[in-house]
């Protein structure tokens, strides 16, 4: 170690006075403000990991189609119910939050909206996309009904 500082955990502020700095930005709840961006990021990582498991939900739902009348009655009694709608409709909103941050990255993939202002916008987009979208395809799926 070649400051005892580094030891102390020990920084100067802006004024220079020298202050304790925390050991994680995930330590003190003030350390760190969560942005836009890191939201974004999180909940896509989070979509991604509901889409897989609504993707298991799919495969099931197609294996008791294939296995027979009773298994599938089962299977579509659960779906049909609260819970199951609740779960459908968190499928969908997952999906559409994924997809439309997905196009949001290949917009990035292309080198376009890195300058501050374009990524607020277009993480806004993201969530009123998501929310357009989900309740479109619930009020299409609701009428088709």
């Amino acid at each position: 170690m070649k400051d005892v500082r580094e030891a102390l955990m020990v920084g100067r502020n802006t004024e220079g006075k020298l202050v304790r700095r925390p050991i994680s930005p995930f330590m003190l709840g003030s350390a760190y403000k969560p942005q836009l961006s890191s939201i974004t990021s999180i909940l896509h990582r989070i979509t991604g990991v509901a889409l897989g498991g609504g993707a298991v939900l799919l495969t099931l739902w197609l294996v008791t189609a294939a296995a027979g009348d009773g298994p599938f009655s089962i299977v579509q009694a659960i779906t049909a119910s609260w819970i199951g709608l609740i779960i459908l409709f968190a499928f969908t909103v997952a999906l559409f939050y994924h997809f439309s941050n997905g196009i949001r990255h290949l917009a990035w993939d292309a080198g376009k909206g890195f300058d501050l202002p374009d990524m607020h916008r277009s993480g806004n987009f993201v969530f009123a996309a998501t929310a357009i979208l989900t309740v479109g395809f619930w009020a299409i799926a609701l009428f088709l009904r």
